[in-house]
C-alpha cells in the first residue's frame, strides 16, 4: 500500500517570490523605482498590500484614475520589468532548503508545481537564475497565463491541469501572502498552508482560510509526512 505521503496528496503548488525564492525586496524596490520613473508615488504600505497579486494587476491599481490609465499601466509595467531585471542582477537565491524540500517531496511520489504573479519572461528569468528550467518541478505557471490572477483560483487550477492532477482533495498549496491563501481557498484545497518567509507575517495570515502556518517550505515534507 503506497504511504499516505503519496496516496492523499498528489500535488504541492508553491508560490515563488518570498515562499520558494528569498524575498530581499526586489519586487518592491521594482515597483517603486518603476512608478517614480512615471511620476506616481505611492506607499509601501500600498505596495505590500498587493504581494501575491498579478504584477500587470498590481501596477494597474497603484495608478490613478484617468482616460489614460491602462495605456500608462502598460509603460509602468514595461519600465517595472526593466528595473526588475536590474535588481534581480546577481540576488536571486533559494528560500534556504526549498529545493531540498521539493526534491524530497518528488522522490515520494508528490508532483510539484510553482505558480507566481510574475509573467512568463519574468519568471524565465528567474527559473534561469535558479538553475531550475528544467528537471525541477513538474510545471510553472505564470499571472499572464490565466484569465485573472490571484485570489482567483485559476494558477493553482492550470497548475493541477498541468500536473495531472484532477482532485482538488489531493492538492495543498504553499504561499507568504494572503492572496495565496485566498486564491487556496477559493480553489477549496485539501491544504492551504501560509509561510512566512516573505511578504506578510503571522498576524496577516493568521486571519485568512488556512490549515497551517510554516516558517518555511522546507518544513513541507515533514508536514506531509506527519499526516501517515
Amino acid at each position: 500500500m503506497e504511504n499516505e505521503l503519496s496516496e492523499k496528496i498528489g500535488l504541492v503548488i508553491c508560490d515563488m517570490a518570498g515562499t520558494t525564492v528569498r524575498d530581499a525586496g526586489q519586487v518592491p524596490k521594482a515597483f517603486t523605482s518603476a512608478l517614480a520613473a512615471h511620476g506616481i508615488a505611492v506607499t509601501p504600505q500600498a505596495i505590500n498590500s498587493l504581494r501575491g497579486a498579478s504584477k500587470r494587476l498590481a501596477i494597474l491599481n497603484l495608478i490613478p484614475e484617468g482616460r489614460d490609465r491602462q495605456a500608462r499601466s502598460g509603460q509602468v509595467y514595461a519600465t517595472f520589468v526593466q528595473h526588475l531585471a536590474e535588481v534581480f542582477e546577481g540576488t536571486v537565491e533559494p528560500v534556504p532548503g526549498a529545493r531540498v524540500a521539493i526534491d524530497t517531496l518528488r522522490g515520494s511520489g508528490v508532483r510539484v508545481a510553482l505558480n507566481t504573479g510574475f509573467d512568463r519572461e519574468t519568471t524565465d528569468l528567474l527559473l534561469d537564475a535558479l538553475h531550475w528550467r528544467e528537471g525541477v518541478v513538474d510545471a510553472v505557471v505564470c499571472g499572464d497565463e490565466v484569465p485573472l490572477g490571484r485570489p482567483a483560483p485559476y494558477m493553482i487550477f492550470r497548475c493541477m491541469e498541468a500536473s495531472g492532477v484532477v482532485d482538488v482533495r489531493r492538492v495543498a498549496n504553499a504561499g507568504d501572502t494572503v492572496l495565496d491563501l485566498q486564491a487556496g481557498h477559493n480553489a477549496g484545497v485539501a491544504l492551504n498552508i501560509g509561510v512566512l518567509s516573505g511578504a506578510h507575517g503571522r498576524d496577516q495570515m493568521q486571519s485568512l482560510p488556512h490549515t497551517h502556518l510554516l516558517n518555511s517550505v522546507a518544513d513541507l515534507p515533514q508536514l506531509l509526512a506527519s499526516r501517515r
